[in-house]
């Protein structure tokens, strides 16, 4: 794309980032909270190409300075300066546009939402509970190092250990735009604590990563309803095991069943089932939009496709493989012990990569 045109497009965001400017201000919008919120959001999502317009724009007016100092002036000293500044500019000037062709590609809009996850033990019996437990301290980990905050809402645990399903919250900046490359089937191949003979299996969970909804993505009607309350499960003391604190709500509808059962208060869990409910809700559409885009995708980086093998974690040689971009490393500790980002970052350049081929740009 030429200068012009990426100025041309710019401009256009810029008159819908004052037009929005304008709209949060108008005391009818104002009363309208759900458009409010949605508007409020599209303009911190328009602010940082405006800000990266504005340094855009000085340096091409920099340029254009320093083009004219060197055609006027005679000192040799000036002309000098002029030309190690059109130097400097026009270096930057490509990194710049790359990076402004990135952030006009029309991001999902799901990625500031915070995430409901679900782990679920595959085939392999005892191991893949086990294994699930695994990945749950992965994600929990990795969590940690981002400062989000992660809340249990209901689980299974595994005969041996581990966990047949679990299913958590994630809140924090941005945490959806970036577990959302950790949807599909994830696989292990090590020798399990029950295997005498030292031979090598093969096990899998499955996670999905679900955009949580907002209080204005979902209308969920009462009357639609019906909960349920009954003693909590597992560990947690003798008030959790003895009061009717754990929650089951069902949307009779959909026939969609969620349950709460970690906080010891009802009214917490009911809070957080409601929360859960609204975003699964919200993801039978979603998914919609999950299914266009993998039949567009050829690498289906972050698409819908839960049932897509996508990381390998074999112990026996230390590695972890994804097989969505064809990488191998050999950290397979410190993956499990939460460092992730790499894996994450890769996956990301590669997806920004494919939507930039898409988008024309």
């Amino acid at each position: 794309m030429s200068k012009n045109l990426i100025v041309e497009k710019l401009e256009g965001v810029k008159e819908r980032f004052v037009e929005v400017g304008k709209l949060l201000t108008d005391p009818d919008i104002m009363k309208d909270m759900k458009r409010y919120v949605q508007l409020n959001k599209e303009y911190k999502e328009l602010e940082p190409i405006i800000e990266s317009y504005d340094q855009y724009k000085l340096a091409l007016s920099n340029l254009a300075d320093a083009r004219a100092l060197l055609s006027a002036e005679k000192d040799d000293e000036m002309r000098e300066m002029a030309k190690a500044q059109i130097e400097e500019i026009n270096e930057l000037l490509p990194r710049m546009e790359e990076k402004i062709k990135l952030m006009l590609i029309p991001a999902d809009p799901e990625d500031e939402k915070g995430a409901v996850v679900e782990i679920r033990a595959g085939t392999g019996g005892d191991e893949a509970s086990i294994f699930a437990g695994d990945l749950f301290r992965m994600y929990t980990k990795y969590c940690e190092l981002r400062r989000w905050k992660v809340d249990i809402n209901g689980y299974t645990e595994g005969t041996s250990g581990g966990y047949k399903e679990i299913v958590f919250t994630v809140t924090g900046a941005s945490v959806y735009g970036t577990l959302k490359y950790e949807s599909g089937v994830h696989r292990v191949q090590r020798v399990p604590q029950t295997e005498t003979q030292g031979r090598v299996h093969t096990s899998a969970a499955s996670v999905a990563i679900l955009p949580e909804a907002g209080e204005f993505d979902v209308e969920i009607k009462s009357e639609d309803i019906r909960k349920d309350t009954y003693c909590s499960s597992g560990p947690g003391g003798q008030s959790v095991n003895t009061t009717y604190s754990a929650i089951r709500l069902t949307h009779i509808p959909t026939g969609l069943v969620v349950t709460c059962q970690d906080e010891k208060s009802q009214i917490k869990n009911l809070d957080r089932a409601m929360k859960e409910l609204r975003t699964r809700l919200y993801n039978l559409e979603y998914q919609k939009y999950l299914d266009d885009i993998s039949s567009k995708r050829k690498t289906m980086v972050s698409t819908g496709d839960r049932s897509a093998k996508i990381r390998t974690y074999n112990y026996p040689q230390g590695r972890v493989t994804d097989h969505r971009i064809n990488l191998t490393m050999y950290n397979l500790q410190a993956v499990l012990d939460g460092e992730i980002e790499e894996i994450i970052d890769k996956l990301k350049m590669a997806e920004n990569a494919e939507r930039l081929k898409e988008s024309a740009i």
